[in-house]
């Protein structure tokens, strides 16, 4: 089974160093989707996964229309700034979304998506696919999780659902 985590536009490197770190001891795939607020090769990032990068899978785009592109074989034209993803099974994680995380029952190679600490998912992507977008229940008061705690909370209820394989 393949679970999929995609940063969309990270800004904070020791977030995605955090993120990459969970993706390693949990064996999840990692798509970074640029502009990025940081370059890989940036200290911070690298010491916040520690010595596990030889452990992490990884790709790269360039925004998200290309990561669109790339994973939907073309299906999904990589001019597209807010596509129909209903057809797969991609779930975007975001503040004010109708359910909440623990109500879908994700599928194999399932993508959850994050937005950037400060901006989040585009608003046209979220509200083309209103459906597959899920919340982590949180007081009204407060703004949000850490983009990290975010993925991790995300990461392991997925791999509840489907047992924790080979972990």
């Amino acid at each position: 089974m393949t679970l999929n985590i995609v940063m969309v536009e990270p800004q904070i490197p020791q977030n995605t160093g955090n993120v990459a770190r969970t993706c390693s001891v949990t064996g999840a795939k990692l798509h970074l989707v640029g502009p990025m607020g940081f370059t890989i090769d940036d200290k911070k990032l690298k010491r916040a996964g520690l010595d596990y990068w030889h452990f992490l899978d990884i790709s790269y785009y360039e925004d998200l229309a290309s990561f669109f592109h790339e994973v939907s074989d073309g299906a999904i034209g990589a001019d597209a700034a807010a596509p129909d993803t209903s057809d797969y099974d991609f779930y975007y994680f975001e503040t004010g979304s109708p359910r909440i995380y623990i109500e879908p029952r994700y599928a194999d190679n399932a993508y959850i998506f994050f937005g950037s600490e400060t901006k989040g998912l585009p608003a046209p992507l979220l509200e083309r696919n209103l459906n597959q977008c899920v919340r982590f229940p949180m007081r009204s008061e407060v703004r949000s999780l850490n983009l990290s705690n975010a993925v991790a909370v995300g990461v392991f209820e997925v791999l509840r659902q489907w047992g924790f394989p080979e972990l």
